[in-house]
């Protein structure tokens, strides 16, 4: 049973702000019941406090909503806005890349990252493919060549372009200088 307690009625107020992420994700109680390993039935009757649930279980729900444990419980900013400042974005480092998340999660409908990639280093690959998002590239800085299905498509600055998550894709830079580019995918699938 879920031991933290919120407002003396934590599973009513635990299933309401999962009901509201999963339908600010617009995901279905079927599409996160099956990614979660729970009935559909069972996790209705969490959304509507109607069921207690382990921390375990709580956890595979989270996950299956892009989401951790603790964004649950954290009322954040009821304004309406976050404030995400450089040095706070958190860092993904892979061998000449640098990904930065500008957006935090809990994610609703759209992820932005800024990566910097060091000349002659990529990402991604002729398998690589996530989600089934809209993905917009835009090249803020640096020449790169992204590969889509197979097909290759050379971008400067200033040049953007758009495609499904689920497509395979890469991206490489192609110049002789640091490259920036800015990835906004909705919904988030990273």
């Amino acid at each position: 049973m879920l031991e933290k307690k919120v407002n003396n009625q934590p599973e009513k107020v635990l299933g309401e702000r999962l009901r509201s992420f999963r339908k600010g994700r617009k995901l279905t109680l079927r599409q996160v019941a099956f990614q979660a390993g729970v009935s559909e039935s069972f996790l209705s009757q969490v959304e509507r406090g109607a069921s207690g649930v382990s921390i375990s279980i709580l956890h595979t729900i989270a996950g299956a909503l892009g989401l951790t444990v603790a964004d649950l419980f954290n009322e954040g900013n009821n304004s309406g806005y976050r404030v995400v400042h450089a040095n706070d974005r958190p860092m993904i480092h892979v061998p000449g890349v640098r990904k930065y998340m500008v957006t935090r999660k809990p994610l609703q409908s759209l992820e932005v990252l800024e990566c910097a990639y060091e000349p002659q280093a990529s990402t991604g690959g002729p398998s690589h493919k996530h989600g089934d998002s809209q993905e917009l590239l835009i090249v803020l800085e640096g020449d790169l060549i992204i590969v889509i299905d197979g097909q290759s498509h050379d971008l400067k600055v200033g040049d953007s372009i758009e495609y499904r998550s689920s497509s395979s894709h890469s991206v490489t830079n192609i110049g002789m200088n640091p490259a920036r580019v800015l990835f906004v995918i909705s919904p988030p699938s990273l």
